[in-house]
């Protein structure tokens, strides 16, 4: 039994945010969840399913931001986020995250989604998510969660 059900997000890179949001708006019909400026760059939620989320960032001057043509030429993801689907799944991940030494253990409150990051052996950057309102209402800045799960 897989102890992730699924894919949370994907993270692109984008030369326009509004070309972006309209095409997968219109072409999709993906409901915008969260969309935010700030100093560093903008960026956008768009549901993609009940519990999936493509999210994209502008960064105009990043090489990254078109995407090329050729399969596997393509460039790297930005970064992937699993779901995990209990909040005991989380806790295990979160553990042997932390015995492996990929990960700190610390979690971000991002509102509707507890978030733990780690680098895979190739050094991606990877995320493991666990929903905690099904509605994925009220996303906010990343804030540290303050409950102890699973010390």
């Amino acid at each position: 039994m897989s102890l992730v059900s699924g894919i949370h997000h994907v993270a692109v890179v984008t030369a326009d945010i509004d070309r972006f949001i309209d095409f997968y708006t219109d072409v999709f019909e993906m409901p915008v969840i969260f969309q935010e400026t700030t100093p560093s760059f903008r960026h956008a939620l768009l549901l993609a399913g009940s519990q999936s989320v493509l999210h994209a960032a502008e960064m105009p001057n990043n090489i990254h931001s078109s995407g090329l043509p050729d399969m596997f030429g393509r460039g790297h993801i930005d970064h992937l986020a699993l779901n995990a689907p209990t909040e005991s799944a989380f806790q295990i991940i979160r553990r042997k995250l932390i015995d492996r030494g990929v990960s700190d253990g610390a979690i971000a409150d991002l509102g509707p989604v507890l978030n733990l990051s780690f680098s895979d052996p190739d050094g991606m950057h990877i995320e493991v998510c666990l929903i905690v309102d099904a509605s994925l209402q009220g996303f906010h800045q990343p804030r540290p969660y303050l409950e102890t799960i699973n010390q």
